[in-house]
């Protein structure tokens, strides 16, 4: 039976009635202090998994659903939004400084969605208002009537009438208590002190029948030891937070059901207690371990602001050693974000720390490339000085003394830095196109290298069919050793008509590819020799050829550096929780690796030809 009925209580338990309220009540602050503590974190993870439109969508939603049942959520969708919002800000802000603006220039952009969130949240008080008057008025109705459900059993215990009468009118009693819930936080322990008070009176006084109090003690254990095994459930439990709420919840069961009989009240309590204590102790280790890897977040945080506070930006002094730190500060940064909470007294000062201390670079790296965009347009102007001149010289017909002269604006041209990306190409080309014109006239003029060139021609047709027709039954090595012998007939080889050139150069390689291939030879490998076979026939025209292909070469590996940069700055803004962001980020990185892998490849190239030109 439940609540008090069923036995006589003396004052030890009473005591021990009083210790089942005490432990329910301290568990619940523990769960107040913990709901706060969790709120007031500055950092909600809640912002990292939802957007703004489907904030005010869930709480138009949460609007029209009972106040008692959403007000956690709510609150919680309100701390995502600004936490969404400020995060927008930062970003808006650092593009603006990037761009060149001012931080003292900056201003936020109107929020058209917050003025929607106000009305929502308003809308959400004032039903909350509302709801809290009315729960007020329950509360008052409830604690006057406990006090009449006191009153009647104050009479009872005085009563002489019929046993039956009175057993049923208490049985009344309780059941109405029971169904009367919330009363004023302050009436709580009196109401419930004063009501144990005269229900235990009611049985001190009144001779119950036998019958009656063991089927009620027999019941009261077999509800009182269901809740102990429940609870002691409970202690392998993964998840402890919901563990440790489900506790609470057992514990107000506990409080509803009567007593035990008198020899298995103790040892059932403390079967009950020691399982209760289990899930405390472990919910307070659990918040003890959060708070110490806080603090350890905090070591990891700090450590990341002194690292890039140190950075000297007096030593940055060329393109090559930005970039390096650049790399290594959004390294730091992609750290940071995995690093959990530290504490709330320190999260929002270590974040401000951090951030300054990476502005502080960021405005610096880009007043630095502010300066080498204003020398590119110098160099620009330059170089287009140099193609003024070799546009004046290709039509010369003095081929020697003009030779000299593209020879050296070709060396000046090398001389000269870097232009923008956006001007490169053009510039180059304009340049290029105006030297081979001159070289092309040249050969065409010098009539007596045609029968040599002729002579090479078919010579070079004979080593394409040669490769083709390479012996298929020869070992990998002695095929392999044929075939660098052929490449270097070829290469010993001198000019072809120029029209024939290019047609020529591609059936010999491709007809070389096509055996390595089959001999399965790296296809990078075959490209680099290859490459050192065309320098070869380059050099073998003059030193302009191989400044030009250098040139160009120069201008594809600044070209991939620069989207390699792209795409390791943009992959550490990606979210890969978000929707779609892991294969955004995979592509990005296969992107990343096959840049690198060309960017090796160029530099080879750039070697073999520094090799001719030493």
């Amino acid at each position: 039976m439940k609540d008090t009925l069923g036995t006589n209580l003396t004052g030890e338990e009473a005591v021990k009635l009083n210790e089942t309220n005490e432990l329910a009540a301290n568990a619940e602050n523990v769960s107040e202090a913990v709901a706060v503590d969790e709120a007031a974190n500055g950092e909600n993870p809640l912002a990292e998994k939802i957007t703004k439109d489907e904030i005010l969508n869930r709480l138009q939603t949460l609007v029209d659903a009972p106040v008692e049942t959403v007000r956690d959520e709510v609150e919680s969708l309100k701390q995502a939004y600004y936490k969404i919002r400020q995060n927008e800000e930062n970003a808006l802000k650092r593009a603006f400084i990037e761009q060149g603006g001012k931080e003292e220039d900056f201003a936020v952009p109107e929020d058209a969605q917050e003025e929607r969130l106000k009305e929502l949240l308003n809308d959400y008080k004032e039903k909350k208002a509302a709801f809290m008057a009315e729960e007020a008025k329950v509360k008052e109705a409830n604690y006057e009537a406990k006090l009449q459900l006191i009153e009647r059993l104050k009479i009872l215990c005085e009563s002489q009438d019929d046993f039956n009468k009175l057993y049923n009118e208490f049985k009344e009693i309780q059941q109405k208590w029971k169904e009367i819930k919330l009363v004023p936080a302050e009436h709580v322990s009196e109401l419930w002190k004063e009501y144990q008070l005269y229900s235990e009176k009611f049985y001190d006084l009144i001779k119950i029948n036998n019958q009656y109090r063991d089927y009620d003690f027999k019941k009261n254990l077999e509800l009182k030891t269901a809740l102990c095994e429940a609870v002691e459930k409970l202690e392998g439990a993964k998840d402890i937070i919901s563990a440790f709420h489900q506790l609470q919840k057992l514990h107000q069961q506990w409080r509803e059901i009567g007593p035990v009989a008198k020899d298995l009240r103790e040892d059932l309590w403390s079967r009950f207690k020691a399982a209760s204590t289990v899930i405390n102790k472990r919910h307070q280790q659990y918040f003890d371990a959060q708070k110490a890897k806080e603090q350890e977040n905090l070591v990891e945080k700090t450590a990341l602001c002194e690292a890039v506070e140190a950075i000297d930006l007096s030593t940055l002094k060329s393109y090559k050693d930005w970039d390096e730190k650049n790399k290594y500060v959004l390294e730091l940064q992609q750290k940071w974000r995995t690093i959990g909470f530290t504490p709330k007294k320190y999260n929002t000062k270590i974040f401000e720390r951090f951030r300054t201390a990476c502005d502080v670079f960021f405005t610096k790296k880009t007043e630095f490339y502010k300066a080498l965009k204003a020398e590119m347009e110098k160099n620009l102007q330059r170089k287009r000085e140099l193609c003024e001149k070799a546009e004046a010289l290709k039509d010369s017909t003095d081929w020697k003394e003009t030779t000299d002269k593209f020879i050296a604006l070709q060396k000046e041209w090398k001389s000269i830095g870097q232009v923008t990306r956006r001007h490169s190409e053009a510039i180059w080309k304009r340049f290029i196109t105006a030297c081979d014109y001159f070289f092309e006239n040249k050969n065409k003029n010098t009539s007596s290298q045609r029968g040599e060139e002729l002579a090479n021609l078919e010579a070079k047709k004979a080593l394409v069919e040669k490769v083709k027709s390479l012996d298929e039954s020869l070992k990998a090595e002695e095929a392999i050793a044929q075939l660098k012998e052929w490449i270097a007939e070829w290469n010993g080889i001198g000019h072809v008509p120029f029209r024939e050139k290019d047609k020529l150069y591609d059936a010999f390689h491709k007809a070389v590819d096509e055996q390595f291939d089959r001999l399965r030879v790296d296809q990078r490998d075959r490209r680099i020799k290859s490459f050192r076979n065309s320098v070869n026939e380059m050099a073998g025209k003059g030193k302009g050829k191989l400044y030009s292909e250098r040139e160009k070469l120069m201008r594809n590996y600044e070209r991939m550096k620069g989207e390699l940069q792209t795409y390791e700055n943009n992959i550490g803004f990606l979210s890969v929780s978000s929707k779609g962001g892991g294969g955004l980020v995979k592509e990005m990185e296969r992107k990343i690796a096959k840049l690198k892998e060309e960017m090796e490849i160029i530099v080879k190239k750039i070697d073999a030809i520094d090799e001719n030109l030493e």
